[in-house]
């Protein structure tokens, strides 16, 4: 009887530290994302700003971003969740680098708002989440394979005309 009580308590704790985690988790993203108002009701985050600062600036925002990533992985979120939520920071880690669009894309993309989002639909709704995320990896891979072949059949074609124009 009081191995139960123990894990029963155990359990209650780690759900208890779990809830922690993720309203810190929200509270950095919304620092990140969303915490500063301009003018017109729109709103950027500390991302945003220190994005403005070349290269280092996107890294310390990946960085940041990689974080709340890394506590979803710790909470025990699944491998198809953690790649939409990595994919959300890579897009806005890959665009940002761009001068100025890629730092208006970030103040609009809001990769840790995402993340954070996906976290909670998880503990909502576990299978649901997985699910979509599942499609959602696939239907990327498949994709990226067509983009791929893509350009593997126009190099072909291109080092055959070149080919062609060179011997004749």
């Amino acid at each position: 009887m009081t191995r139960r009580r123990d894990a029963r308590r155990g359990a209650s704790a780690a759900a208890g530290e779990g809830a922690r985690t993720r309203e810190k988790l929200r509270a950095l993203a919304w620092l990140l994302d969303s915490s500063i108002r301009l003018p017109g009701g729109f709103r950027i985050g500390v991302d945003a700003l220190i994005g403005l600062v070349p290269f280092l600036g996107d890294a310390a925002g990946v960085l940041l971003s990689g974080y709340i990533v890394r506590e979803a992985a710790r909470l025990g979120v699944p491998r198809s969740v953690l790649l939409r939520m990595v994919g959300n920071v890579a897009i806005e880690g890959i665009i940002g680098v761009v001068p100025i669009l890629g730092d208006v894309f970030d103040a609009a993309w809001k990769a840790n708002l995402r993340n954070v989002k996906l976290l909670d639909q998880h503990f909502d709704n576990p299978a649901a989440t997985t699910r979509s995320s599942r499609r959602l990896v696939a239907l990327v891979i498949a994709g990226l394979l067509v983009v791929m072949l893509l350009v593997a059949t126009l190099t072909a074609l291109i080092v055959k005309a070149i080919l062609a124009a060179a011997g004749g």
